[in-house]
């Protein structure tokens, strides 16, 4: 059997993984529009940090996977069952995946064709980070747009190799995806005290050459212009052919979509929330590690179901470290004290979503766990929020959480 993936992805990597394990003497051709050898993009960060290297970035795929760089899929043909790719081949598929991820969202910002393209840059693959670094100076002043994910990473990768950072954002708190809003203005303070500076609730009204106006008619100068608005799932080449999309591609739990053979997982789908019971964008690693496992066993004709995604985000800024996940609402336990922050939502007698930081991400796992299997906090031990330790649950449940949180 013949699998081609478009998109050189995590979700990628992991489909090929399963299929293979299951499949060894299938074929698995992966299209990349790239042109460097498939890496692991939230790694760019810490590339201009000096934290690791490309070398060290570069994917594993299995060695039988055929991997064709620079080579966009221009359109899917369901009938002959090709991809028409840019360098004028047709690639036969029994089973595709798509996986081709999400692309920066730029608004249409007055004035903003009259930046330079050499000082402006987005920050989403190894190429913008290559292009970031050649940029860098002590004298430049740096002006993000966008206090998302993407947004402060590249803040912070850049914040001590530059005179200035400046970050706007319309919404009036920093990482409003991922945090509330106490817990935003926990961090907004400590990367304030790092040397950033905020400016929200604001939007550019007009770019100048160097400088943007701001809707407060307030003006920034600056020498370099970071876009980390917003991403959009790369959904044009499935919604070409008539496949189903909202904020991404539609799946199923078996990431099958609506058109036969064909398959998806990762950045570029729209799926359940457990947490929240919504269908939506979850643009995350361990979200697009099990859809592209999943998508590859089905592929390979072993059935395997993902049931249970929850939107969850570890990372860190300096020494600050974090872990949030699922949805909050319900009512709010906080035992947040001088050691961090410990936010807890409840609803229902299940846990919804948490926001830990320093010495308490530790038990992000077990937390993580009991949202995805919507345990009856009832059933435990009354101090499971105090001290999570395993002994608080039965042992059958025990059991599982370990194998879930290694």
């Amino acid at each position: 059997m013949r699998h081609v993936i478009i998109g050189a992805s995590f979700a990628a990597l992991n489909a090929a993984k399963a299929i293979l394990s299951n499949e060894s003497d299938d074929e698995v051709v992966v299209l990349s529009k790239e042109k460097d050898a498939p890496y692991y993009r939230p790694l760019i960060s810490y590339l201009l940090m000096g934290k690791t290297t490309e070398e060290k970035m570069r994917m594993s795929f299995p060695e039988s996977v055929k991997i064709i760089l620079g080579t966009e899929a221009e359109r899917i043909d369901t009938k002959k069952k090709e991809v028409i790719a840019s360098n004028g081949k047709r690639y036969k598929y029994d089973r595709l995946l798509i996986s081709t991820g999400s692309r920066p969202f730029v608004p249409p910002f007055k004035g903003l064709d009259r930046v330079s393209d050499e000082i402006k840059t987005t920050f989403m693959t190894l190429e913008d980070a290559r292009k970031l670094n050649g940029m860098l100076d002590k004298d430049k002043r740096v002006l993000i747009i966008g206090s998302g994910l993407i947004g402060l990473k590249s803040a912070e990768a850049i914040l001590e190799r530059v005179k200035s950072v400046d970050v706007i954002d319309l919404q009036n708190r920093i990482l409003p995806a991922v945090l509330d809003e106490v817990s935003s203005e926990y961090l907004k303070k400590y990367l304030e005290a790092k040397g950033m500076r905020f400016h929200l609730g604001l939007s550019v009204d007009e770019f100048s050459e160097k400088s943007a106006r701001l809707t407060d008619n307030s003006t920034l100068d600056f020498d370099i212009l970071v876009l980390a608005v917003g991403v959009r799932a790369n959904t044009s080449l499935f919604e070409e052919i008539g496949g189903k999309t909202g904020r991404g591609i539609l799946i199923d739990t078996h990431s099958r979509t609506s058109i036969p053979n064909i398959y998806a997982a990762g950045d570029v789908t729209e799926s359940m929330d457990i947490s929240s019971m919504a269908s939506k964008p979850i643009q995350i690693v361990p979200n697009a590690a099990f859809q592209g496992e999943t998508a590859g066993m089905n592929m390979a004709g072993i059935e395997k179901t993902f049931e249970n995604a929850v939107p969850m985000n570890a990372t860190g800024f300096f020494s600050l470290h974090l872990i949030t996940a699922g949805t909050y609402k319900g009512e709010l336990l906080d035992l947040s004290d001088e050691n961090g922050l410990r936010r807890f939502y409840i609803e229902n007698d299940e846990l919804k979503g948490f926001i830990l930081t320093e010495s308490a991400i530790e038990r992000g796992g077990i937390y993580t766990s009991l949202i995805r299997d919507r345990v009856k906090l009832s059933t435990l031990d009354k101090n499971i929020f105090k001290a999570p330790l395993l002994m608080a649950f039965p042992k059958e449940r025990r059991e599982k959480i370990e194998k879930e949180a290694q």
